[in-house]
């Protein structure tokens, strides 16, 4: 059984800073595409970050580009997400994601395998 189990969330001031893990087990995850998605209430889970298998390529939506970085240890099994100089707008509950791919990001919302979320709040 695949599990996808997100820790890190929390309370934070604006221009702060967290690190998201999301542990995976149940599947090799050196073989998986994963990424990192986000949602509020009332709209649609968009995509923040995606990183290849390897860890060797990675894309960021707009809004996080320069602030947040996406990383994984393959040998933990873990993907990260490192958040610097959060705005109250990053406010949303995260979902990471992984899929299997054998090379480049998954820029889509097709994810086989989701994690079920951590709270990220930024005060302003």
């Amino acid at each position: 059984q695949v599990h996808l189990v997100e820790s890190g969330g929390g309370l934070v001031q604006a221009g702060g800073s967290l690190r998201l893990s999301c542990a995976v087990s149940g599947i090799t995850l050196s073989r998986y595409a994963a990424a990192w998605f986000r949602q509020v209430p009332g709209k649609e889970r968009d995509i923040v970050a995606a990183i290849s298998r390897n860890g060797g390529t990675s894309n960021y939506a707009d809004s996080v580009k320069g602030r947040f970085a996406i990383s994984r240890d393959n040998a933990k099994n873990t993907v990260y997400l490192h958040m610097n100089s959060l705005k109250p707008e990053d406010t949303a509950v995260y979902y990471c994601a992984a899929e299997y791919k054998l090379s480049g990001v998954n820029w889509s919302g097709e994810y086989e395998h989701w994690g079920q979320g951590t709270q990220v709040t930024v005060s302003s």
